[in-house]
């Protein structure tokens, strides 16, 4: 049976910063997560995954300390965005009226394709910048997706003939905010129309971390505690999720740039109080 899975969710800009917080914390405690047989990313976390197993495969750069430091360094090449009340609202009512997940993954998928947002061709350039190689990294990493037109999940890893940077920048497709973006014939969107989590692809896995920015879920969506008594029939298992702490550091916005930092800094703080238990699953 393999070993040990690492699962990162999705939540945003500040989840991608808070992430590395928590993983570069506990990298400083002795507990390297980087030595995951397999790494799971949904959205955000697709993107942290992507940074954690380039890590583990020794690209430039891109040890826990430089990631978290750069977390610190500033905007870089991401602007601020913000889901309004419009598009919240569009989202509580495809929610109410679909509680097939099939169904409402196809309802977000439309409102993706039709939403007015940057061009794709420019986010796959944001997404590039914030990637330490564009190529897939040796470490087993899957990244999740949803079609935007028919709702299937997909994942896909380096044998699925897709690029890395094309991966992320789906999984990443916030509906509404960022643009759908088109794989071979289907166009996706984040991972986390699925699940925050999507923990399930863990199954399997002796020894199972799940960093979940997000938590709670209103159905059809699944929460990560939809799949953790499962996972525990067969594996040990630890959630690490933001403390009080953390929240307050991410605030409101979790596509806000400016608390980049102060998240970064929280999941950092955070790891010195959850080392005890994620090393006592992970080792």
């Amino acid at each position: 049976m393999p070993n040990r899975a690492l699962v990162l969710g999705g939540g945003g800009i500040t989840g991608i910063a808070w992430e590395l917080g928590v993983l570069a914390g506990l990298a400083a405690e002795g507990v390297d997560l980087t030595a995951a047989d397999l790494v799971i990313g949904t959205s955000a976390g697709s993107l942290v995954g992507a940074q954690v197993a380039s890590a583990a495969s020794g690209a430039s750069g891109t040890s826990m300390q430089d990631l978290y430091a750069a977390q610190l360094a500033g905007y870089g090449v991401e602007v601020a965005a913000h889901m309004g009340s419009g598009l919240l609202l569009r989202y509580a009512l495809t929610l109410f009226l679909s509680r097939d997940p099939m169904r409402f993954r196809r309802r977000i998928g439309r409102l993706a394709v039709g939403a007015q947002t940057m061009p794709a061709e420019e986010r796959l350039g944001v997404i590039a910048a914030l990637l330490p190689s564009s190529q897939w990294p040796e470490r087993h990493l899957q990244v999740t997706a949803v079609n935007a037109d028919t709702g299937e999940f997909r994942t896909f890893d380096r044998a699925s003939g897709v690029s890395l940077v094309e991966a992320v920048a789906a999984s990443c497709a916030v509906p509404g905010v960022y643009p759908a973006i088109s794989i071979g014939t289907g166009r996706y969107v984040d991972g986390g129309v699925r699940s925050g989590t999507n923990a399930d692809l863990a199954d399997g896995y002796e020894r199972i971390v799940i960093l979940a920015p997000v938590t709670k879920a209103i159905r059809p969506l699944l929460g990560v505690d939809a799949f953790v008594p499962r996972l525990r029939e067969r594996a040990r298992v630890v959630t690490v999720s933001p403390d009080v702490a953390a929240k307050a550091a991410i605030g409101r916005n979790f596509l806000d740039p400016a608390r980049r930092a102060p998240a970064a800094e929280a999941g950092w703080a955070q790891a010195r109080a959850v080392a005890g238990p994620v090393r006592t699953v992970w080792e």
